[in-house]
């Protein structure tokens, strides 16, 4: 009985054929004729195929081609131009490259919604501790620049530092007020020592916060985000009305000016398409800019005047002075802000579709962050902060590159520098900024609440957890001042109403949905056993 191998025709023969051939399985082989047409038509496509595939488009050794591309990711000088028009094939919206000039646009865009926070910020910092002019413009040319650069590594993610979403960066807010609380106590080179102090400070800690963030689902950032949108829309509104109890508080004309902005707005967003519905929110703020002008509310005479160039000066209250019981409390603040942190984070990625690694993604948040504050310390500035403001442009408009919140630093960079560009847009009436504000800001208190319908609140742990978190939350937002009564160091984290509210989700959520589940399961393991 021959073998398998001796039956098998000698290599480059093609097998016996006739009435008799068989195939191993039994079945006719092909005739000779149609054998043979096959194998010239196979020559014939092989020799096409290597005329018209070009050398980058065949196989390459590793997968590799020429040109340094991956197979079946684009060639950076082939992506498309435009995420709203189609991105191309495997490069997400976010990472985009854009026409420049419509990328300046849409930085300008979010430049404009958010430079009145960095001058009202540091004009209340002139006021609060009565400084020269010239301190003010320098610190005012630091607040721009440092924003700048904290936006570009947000952006661009260079390392570790930054998630490369489109965020911009700021100071302001509760850091501010830490920051005039602890120089007015202290001494403003305390202050500033205590900004550094709390910016390494953030490094050390951020491993352990990083552990934690497995206890931050979708129902705690869900309720945080809300409370920030809510907590966002009032200093949107505030911006509108004043202070209450100030004077010219819900001032008439300031009021018109305001909603006017968001008629404006909704105009613009329903009547244009394209590019021109994307800067709806700019050309709000410009309509009511011209509206202000028009009826002379603005003063240009704060435009005019002064020196082309103003460089930010390195420590211009002098050497920072190191004093850790006085920073204790704006280092209490940096875990509340880390949390902030988190929830930005988690809600800009959904804000531009992309899908993040929270273990991984939000550090770099925080990192950036931390990095531009230390570096904010030594030129006279309270912490810095990521924008909640850019995250409701990105949502209006549409448009997620990220190279466009860079292009935002950009500018903000050339506004610290350019004196001229940054008296010019601080004449814009704080109404109108305002007005633009509220909408933007109410975006997302709605991704916020996006959040909390993927948060299985048909469970009615799930609805408690929120309601007890939001009514938490937004006590210090609705009632100012309600725990004035309290000591000033635990003041600080109450009135912080993002704070609270992320705290008790947390650990209600953990009480509820991890802890409780465990002694159940252990009881009723107890009693199964005690029925034995």
């Amino acid at each position: 009985m021959s073998s398998p191998r001796q039956s098998r025709p000698p290599a480059g023969q093609l097998p016996a054929s006739g009435p008799a051939a068989k195939h191993p399985a039994g079945e006719p082989t092909a005739p000779p004729s149609e054998i043979s047409e096959l194998v010239d038509t196979c020559e014939t496509v092989n020799s096409q195929l290597t005329h018209t595939i070009s050398p980058d488009e065949r196989p390459h050794p590793e997968g590799h081609r020429p040109d340094g591309a991956r197979p079946g990711i684009p060639h950076p000088d082939t992506t498309g131009s435009s995420a709203d028009e189609g991105a191309s094939p495997g490069v997400h919206p976010v990472d985009e490259s854009r026409p420049l000039g419509r990328i300046l646009l849409f930085g300008i865009q979010h430049v404009l919604v958010m430079a009145a926070t960095p001058i009202s910020a540091i004009f209340l910092m002139s006021a609060t501790l009565g400084l020269r002019a010239g301190l003010t413009v320098d610190l005012l040319s630091a607040a721009f620049v440092l924003s700048g650069v904290g936006s570009l590594i947000q952006s661009l993610g260079p390392w570790k530092f930054g998630p490369r979403l489109p965020f911009v960066m700021l100071p302001g807010g509760a850091p501010l007020i830490l920051f005039l609380a602890i120089a007015e106590q202290h001494g403003v080179r305390i202050a500033t020592g205590a900004v550094v102090l709390t910016a390494v400070f953030t490094f050390v800690v951020l491993p352990v916060f990083s552990r934690l963030l497995a206890y931050f689902p979708a129902l705690v950032i869900g309720t945080m985000i809300v409370i920030v949108g809510v907590n966002l829309v009032k200093v949107g509104a505030v911006l509108v009305t004043g202070q209450p109890g100030s004077p010219g508080f819900a001032n008439p004309t300031n009021l018109g000016l305001g909603m006017a902005t968001i008629g404006f707005t909704i105009v613009f967003y329903l009547l244009f398409t394209g590019i021109l519905r994307q800067l709806a929110v700019m050309l709000g703020l410009f309509a009511g800019t011209a509206l202000a002008a028009g009826i002379g509310v603005i003063d240009g005479a704060g435009a005019i005047g002064g020196g082309l160039v103003n460089l930010p000066h390195l420590m211009p209250f002098g050497s920072p002075e190191f004093n850790l019981v006085a920073a204790l409390p704006l280092m209490l603040y940096s875990l509340a802000s880390m949390a902030e942190a988190t929830g930005q984070t988690v809600i800009n990625a959904e804000a531009v579709g992309k899908t993040i690694d929270k273990r991984t993604d939000v550090p770099k948040t925080v990192r950036a962050d931390a990095l531009t504050s230390l570096f904010g310390g030594f030129f006279g500035l309270p912490l810095m902060v990521t924008s909640g403001e850019n995250i409701g442009i990105v949502r209006v408009t549409g448009v997620r590159s990220r190279f466009v919140t860079a292009a935002a630093g950009v500018v903000l960079i050339v506004i610290g520098i350019l004196a001229p560009v940054t008296r010019a847009i601080s004449v814009i009436p704080t109404a109108v900024v305002g007005g633009t504000a509220m909408v933007v800001f109410a975006v997302i208190t709605v991704l916020g609440i996006q959040m909390l319908g993927r948060s299985d609140l048909d469970k009615h742990t799930s609805t408690f957890i929120c309601a007890v978190a939001l009514a938490l939350g937004l006590l210090p937002i609705l009632v100012p001042g309600v725990y004035g009564a309290f000591p000033p160091n635990v003041r600080i984290l109450l009135e912080s109403g993002v704070a609270v509210g992320t705290f008790a989700a947390a650990v209600l959520n953990i009480l509820f949905h991890h802890v409780r589940p465990g002694v159940a399961a252990r009881l009723t393991t107890a009693r199964t056993e005690g029925d034995r």
